[in-house]
């Protein structure tokens, strides 16, 4: 009998979406997002339901990718891919709503912009952070402030996916992982 501890492991740990970034990101987008759309766009509006979906679409595919990725590491990237565009076409929604209100655009340089996006290196930010920008705040500063907490998501999801792919290059996927865990069981047998 092979000692377990001495076994190689076919399925890696995976999930922990919790403490990666770009869900934390995608969470705060979502939750602000609820906000954004309960106060400025009817309910009634087929808009006010797709953005709705776009930010959790963008939040829940993060979290699904990570629990497939322990058996497909395509799964995952594609799943980490489907919230990345999920998350663009809610950045396109955003612009959306200030150009059709004819509401200024911040360019990334703007002073609020910037006090907006320095908060993400606050210790323990959620929600909470953003808060004031997003329920106190006008039409404005609320989607301004939400085009550049989507900006940051969709940066952090492209690094995921960056390094998805480099891990994917080097380490392969589940199927030849299975083939080089079932070759090491062997060979261990073998050689007893």
């Amino acid at each position: 009998m092979i000692d377990q501890q001495e076994s190689p492991k076919l399925i890696p740990a995976h999930g922990g979406y919790r403490d990666l970034q770009s869900y934390q990101m995608a969470e705060i987008v979502y939750d602000a997002t609820v906000v954004f759309c309960d106060r400025f766009i009817s309910k009634r509006s087929r808009t006010h339901d797709q953005m709705v979906q776009a930010a959790r679409s963008g939040k829940q595919n993060i979290a699904e990718g990570c629990m497939a990725s322990g058996t497909s590491k395509k799964f995952e990237i594609k799943l980490i891919g489907v919230a990345r565009a999920s998350l663009e076409e809610l950045l396109l929604d955003f612009e959306d709503y200030l150009r059709q209100k004819r509401l200024p655009l911040w360019g990334k340089d703007h002073p609020k912009a910037r006090k907006v996006r320095g908060l993400c290196y606050q210790k323990d930010r959620s929600y909470l952070t953003y808060r004031p920008y997003i329920e106190d705040s006008s039409p404005e500063i609320s989607g301004n402030t939400m085009i550049c907490l989507i900006h940051q998501t969709n940066y952090l999801l492209d690094q995921q996916l960056r390094a998805l792919e480099r891990e994917f290059l080097k380490e392969g996927g589940f199927t030849e992982r299975m083939y080089r865990t079932r070759s090491q069981m062997r060979n261990r047998s073998r050689n007893k």
